[in-house]
């Protein structure tokens, strides 16, 4: 509908929808350093608010180029979250907890997509798009109060929020590291397909109507949620039962990875009926993956460094959600289908899954550690 009101083409759609990321990805090495110096809790409500306030001042701007400095401003905003996860959860989580802990963030990040496609399917459909974009962001910003009541304030974030200016040359220096930064990318390729392009792929390749459109939408992200938490619960009671998080890890990483490329190729050669159950399929394996991205790395960073680690990954993984929207933009108009996009797609979805398991070692301890000891004064 804004591609129809605006007078978009599907390049300029393209460009607009991953518009959010260039901007995410230029705050999030400055915002790992923050994070790992400064209050993470604030941090965190500062940049909640922003995304929000952007979401809501979308459904009142009108042309391409307002639009899309508001998609620039929800990047910068949501530049915090996943570093400021990260650190709070490496602060307060032992390993055989963080599968559930990161998988619960999963289910919110699948959640949210859900509830916004099939309410925003019916909602748009009787009042159009602006007064839903309005809404989203002004509920939305009913979460800081209770944040600020019940964030964390323990001896736990205060002492990890010195660090030393070598950080970044501590996480870059590891190979592990960068195995997590291009499986990221991956996993937010076609996450990022998914929560940009599926809409427009329902309603006009597969010409299902707006409601339908929403409800299949809503749908595929409320079992990606399911999945994630089976996915994390899981995960800790296998670890907790001596398993190692490497094999813990690596297993549901691969697993979920490539069977959402398989079943992505599938679908767009699949008739219509098939081709939601396919696309449902993916939406749950690609949840199996979902709390083991940010797992993995806590634990190699150590909570000292949790916030560097995570902000560079995530800014690796963030030209993942640039380069999805608009190379399927690209591809969709030059091809006139979506066949070659989810090709492309499930080939970078490998790509990651073999990173996760072959260029991202032993998932043990890393980093944090040799942070710390260089803090430590010579008699010490």
């Amino acid at each position: 509908m804004i591609k129809e009101e605006i007078h978009l083409s599907a390049a300029q759609l393209g460009v607009m929808l991953s518009s959010f990321f260039w901007a995410n990805t230029l705050c999030l090495l400055p915002v790992g350093w923050l994070i790992d110096r400064f209050d993470v809790t604030w941090i965190l409500a500062i940049g909640f608010v922003l995304w929000s306030a952007a979401t809501s001042v979308t459904g009142v701007l009108h042309g391409f180029t307002a639009l899309l400095v508001a998609r620039m401003i929800l990047g910068i905003g949501e530049s915090v979250a996943y570093p400021a996860y990260s650190k709070i959860l490496a602060a307060h989580f032992r390993e055989q907890h963080r599968g559930l802990a990161n998988a619960i963030i999963g289910a919110g990040q699948a959640s949210g997509p859900a509830v916004a496609t099939f309410a925003g399917g019916m909602l748009i459909a009787q009042f159009g798009w602006r007064p839903f974009f309005l809404l989203l962001g002004l509920i939305s910003l009913a979460w800081v109060p209770f944040w600020l009541r019940w964030r964390p304030r323990d001896a736990k974030i205060d002492a990890a929020h010195r660090v030393t200016r070598s950080g970044i040359l501590s996480v870059l220096r590891h190979r592990s590291a960068w195995g997590t930064f291009v499986g990221l990318f991956g996993a937010n390729y076609i996450l990022y397909l998914l929560v940009t392009w599926l809409p427009f792929y329902l309603a006009h390749e597969r010409h299902f109507s707006l409601v339908a459109t929403g409800e299949i939408g809503g749908i595929l992200f409320v079992l990606k949620a399911i999945s994630s938490l089976t996915s994390g619960r899981y995960s800790d009671r296998w670890i907790a039962s001596g398993a190692t998080p490497t094999l813990v890890r690596k297993t549901f990483l691969g697993v979920g990875l490539t069977c959402a490329g398989v079943l992505l190729v599938l679908a767009a050669v699949s008739a219509d009926r098939t081709c939601v159950v396919l696309l449902l399929g993916s939406g749950v394996t690609l949840g199996l993956a979902t709390p083991h991205y940010w797992a993995v790395s806590q634990t190699l960073a150590g909570q000292q460094l949790a916030g560097t680690w995570a902000s560079l990954q995530a800014f690796v993984g963030s030209f993942g959600g640039i380069l999805a929207p608009l190379v399927t933009g690209v591809v969709v108009e030059r091809t006139g289908h979506f066949l070659w996009a989810f090709v492309v797609t499930a080939l970078v979805g490998w790509v990651a899954a073999l990173c996760w398991i072959f260029v991202v070692g032993s998932i043990t301890q890393v980093v944090g550690l040799e942070a710390l000891r260089l803090r430590e004064p010579a008699s010490a």
